[in-house]
C-alpha cells in the first residue's frame, strides 16, 4: 500500500505560480512511475505530466508544456509540480498518483494504482 499526500493548492492570480509537493509513505516509490493529474468542475480527469523513477523521460500534456515541471526526490519519497505563467483554465483539483507496473499508457488514468486525495488550484483573471 501506498499513501499519497498532495499540498501547496491555493488561489493565485493568472500569471502566478505554485508549487505543488506530494509526499508518499508506506513504501518507497523510488521504482514506479509518478504523475501528476487534474479534473475541473464537470469534466474527466486529465493527465498534466508523468516522471519515471531515473526523472528520464518526463512527460506533459501539450497545454502545459512549458510552463510546469515536474521533479521527483526519490531521498524524500516525493514528487513535485513546479506551475508557472498559470492560467485560469489551469483551474482544477490537482492529483499525484504512482504506477506500480510500466504496461500500458502513463497518460491513461486507469493504469495508475495509488492515488491522494488531491489540491484545490484556483487561477483567476
Amino acid at each position: 500500500q501506498v499513501q499519497l499526500v498532495e499540498s501547496g493548492g491555493g488561489l493565485v492570480q493568472a500569471g502566478g505560480s505554485l508549487r505543488l509537493s506530494c509526499a508518499a509513505s508506506g513504501r518507497s516509490i523510488s521504482s514506479y512511475e509518478m504523475g501528476w493529474f487534474r479534473q475541473a468542475p464537470g469534466k474527466e480527469r486529465e493527465f498534466v505530466a508523468a516522471i519515471r523513477w531515473n526523472s528520464i523521460p518526463t512527460s506533459y500534456i501539450d497545454s502545459v508544456r512549458g510552463r510546469f515541471t515536474i521533479s521527483r526526490d526519490n531521498d524524500k519519497n516525493s514528487v513535485y509540480l513546479q506551475m508557472n505563467s498559470l492560467k485560469p483554465e489551469d483551474t482544477a483539483v490537482y492529483y499525484c498518483a504512482v504506477r506500480i507496473s510500466n504496461s500500458g499508457s502513463r497518460t491513461n488514468p486507469s493504469q495508475y494504482d495509488y492515488w491522494g486525495q488531491g489540491t484545490q488550484v484556483t487561477v483567476s483573471s
